[in-house]
């Protein structure tokens, strides 16, 4: 049972990410951001985009995920990278202060310690940025993601109501900039 809900939603998550490279090749001047779960998955647009070309996305997105395009499923803003990326950063901030307080006991001298540790500490956590991209991109792939869709088909596509997330993200994604109006949809799906 728990194996089958996590299936699900790896499925759902990899159509998402689909749905946004499709909008993304055909269209410009727009962001977005989803989330998903067994069910299916929440998409927020921001930008003009019709219902029509969101609903013409997921189902481009789903016959591209079944023609074998499986990469689709992956995508580098997804939250999976992100949290990658701020865990491999502060870990190893986290690494080097810490190795900085031991030599401060030490030493007893806080200020030349912390100058000495900061330079090491912000090229520590531009070397974690760095690695923890594609560290991200593979645990999306691994764990969080799966672009074999299987049976999984699309049901329904419909305009829902923004919620405050949604609102929340526009000021995240597009600095709320009120050009860029916010749309949400739920995408249902079946297996």
């Amino acid at each position: 049972m728990l194996q089958t809900i996590i299936s699900r939603v790896r499925r759902n998550h990899g159509l998402e990410h689909a749905t946004i490279h499709v909008l993304s090749e055909n269209h410009t001047g727009f962001s977005a951001q989803g989330n998903s779960d067994h069910r299916g998955f929440s998409l927020n647009v921001y930008g003009d985009l019709s219902e029509e070309q969101v609903e013409a996305a997921v189902y481009e997105a789903q016959r591209r995920l079944r023609a074998g395009q499986h990469g689709l499923a992956l995508h580098p803003n997804c939250g999976t990278v992100l949290v990658t990326t701020a865990t491999m950063a502060t870990l190893a901030g986290q690494t080097v202060f810490g190795m900085g307080d031991r030599r401060r006991a030490v030493t007893e001298d806080k200020w030349s310690v912390l100058l000495n540790t900061g330079p090491l500490a912000v090229l520590m956590v531009v070397l974690a940025i760095i690695v923890s991209r594609p560290v991200g991109m593979f645990l999306q792939e691994r764990f969080t993601t799966e672009g074999d869709i299987g049976s999984l088909e699309v049901v329904d596509v419909r305009a829902v109501t923004p919620s405050i997330v949604t609102r929340i993200f526009q000021l995240l994604l597009v600095a709320g900039r009120s050009d860029l109006r916010p749309q949400a949809y739920r995408i249902t799906t079946r297996n």
